[in-house]
């Protein structure tokens, strides 16, 4: 055991790990112990009063009265897990659940799984034969890139391209070329940025080259499109050439996730995941929860939640934007904030912390080396006075530690292009 230990330790990003968490572990602030949490989105870690602008639960809805009886209802009816593989049984509200989801969507079908992360991993190397290939954008979620890594193990070409850039998507499909079909892996919304994906240039080249999208969508689950239902319909009018992946662990705040697709894609999910057919299924009392969830998302309780987060998302850009600070996204409830460096950016979110403002401090590897930055992540429960209260923190963080200034940027870029 030791010699395995010691081995693994010895990898490049181990050592960076390592070496991390021995110059930074006071500041860098991962595996807190959350002790408490309030209805809005107050959180206490250590004994220290804090206001959470660091999970996704953008609608709130993990407080939300309606969802919290769903689960116990649940609860009651099936008890707390339902003991086999989909392969063999389903409980009947999960069979009913898919059918919902797909009329929420507005698809033929869906398939639940318990992750994104599992669906990712199960359902895009069923997807593909070694006479096949798969297009990945180069900033993926980690669970798309570690889908493709076993579509690779099974003999599958796995190819980068460049982040949410068409032309290179083709240059990609032109240069792979003999194939069979192509599957093209994106994100709908980039978690570390926020960033939206340019679907209709992307689609519009998938359509010319013989290959579909496959868009983990999960970040805007819930919080864009009519309904929450995501960025496809909206960007594309239809899911003609798509496979969309929704989540409903953040927004919706429950447990889970989904494959929208067509009846005969249903099928095939099905027989060719190996996570759908060798895991466990969501739990009972969550699915009856995410029935609830996906009422409130249809109902005019919705919208009433989607302006409060709008209006929040607003308030938070505007201000950023005041203090003369990069920001990057603003569509969706992620803005995040560029840094640069990794101490700095550990510094700034201890900063914070400090000031009783929990936000992410994201390094390397999750976003580029010297890229840094500090992921906001709003809710609509956030109150008026928590998000001037963090924009005043943030003027102060300015004031002592060396942050780019979105007027400098935009300088050097000027004067690059000339």
């Amino acid at each position: 055991m030791d010699e395995l230990a010691r081995a693994i330790q010895s990898g490049n990003l181990m050592r960076f790990f390592a070496k991390a968490a021995v110059q930074y572990g006071d500041i860098h602030l991962k595996e807190l112990r959350v002790e408490d949490v309030g209805a809005y989105r107050e959180m206490v870690v250590g004994g220290h009063e804090l206001v959470n602008f660091g999970f996704d639960s953008f609608l709130g809805l993990d407080q939300d009265p309606r969802v919290k009886a769903a689960l116990m209802r649940g609860a009651r009816r099936w008890g707390t897990q339902f003991g086999a593989s989909r392969a063999f049984a389903s409980c009947g509200v999960e069979v009913e659940l898919e059918q919902k989801i797909a009329r929420w969507m507005g698809t033929e079908a869906a398939v639940i799984f318990p992750s994104v992360t599992l669906t990712n991993v199960g359902a895009l190397p069923g997807l593909v034969g070694p006479h096949d290939i798969i297009l990945i954008d180069e900033y993926a979620h980690n669970s798309i890139q570690e889908g493709t890594r076993i579509a690779k193990a099974n003999g599958s070409r796995v190819i980068s391209f460049k982040h949410n850039d068409a032309v290179a998507l083709e240059e990609a499909l032109v240069a792979a070329k003999p194939y069979r079909c192509a599957v093209i892996a994106i994100d709908g919304v980039y978690s570390m940025s926020g960033t939206i994906a340019a679907m209709r240039e992307l689609n519009a080249v998938a359509l010319r080259h013989n290959a579909i999208l496959y868009i983990d969508d999960a970040h805007a689950t819930g919080v864009l499109g009519e309904q929450g239902r995501g960025t496809v319909l909206e960007a594309l009018g239809s899911y003609d050439n798509t496979l969309v992946v929704g989540c409903l662990s953040k927004a919706c705040s429950v447990f889970g996730a989904f494959v929208a697709c067509t009846a005969e894609f249903q099928r095939i999910i099905k027989m060719k995941s190996n996570t759908y057919i060798f895991g466990g299924p969501v739990p009972p009392p969550y699915l009856e929860a995410v029935s609830t969830v996906i009422d409130i998302l249809t109902s005019p309780d919705y919208y009433l939640l989607r302006a409060q987060l709008a209006t929040n998302v607003e308030r938070m850009v505007n201000g950023l934007a005041a203090l003369d600070l990069v920001v990057l996204g603003g569509r969706s409830p992620i803005i995040s904030v560029l840094v640069g460096h990794e101490e700095t950016t550990f510094k700034a979110g201890k900063f914070l912390f400090d000031r009783g403002y929990y936000v992410q401090s994201v390094t390397f590897p999750a976003v580029p080396f010297r890229s840094a930055v500090l992921r906001i992540q709003v809710n609509a429960n956030h109150r008026l006075e928590a998000i001037e209260g963090l924009l005043e923190a943030m003027s102060d963080l300015k004031a002592c530690l060396p942050l780019p200034m979105a007027s400098e940027v935009a300088e050097l870029r000027e004067a690059a292009a000339a």
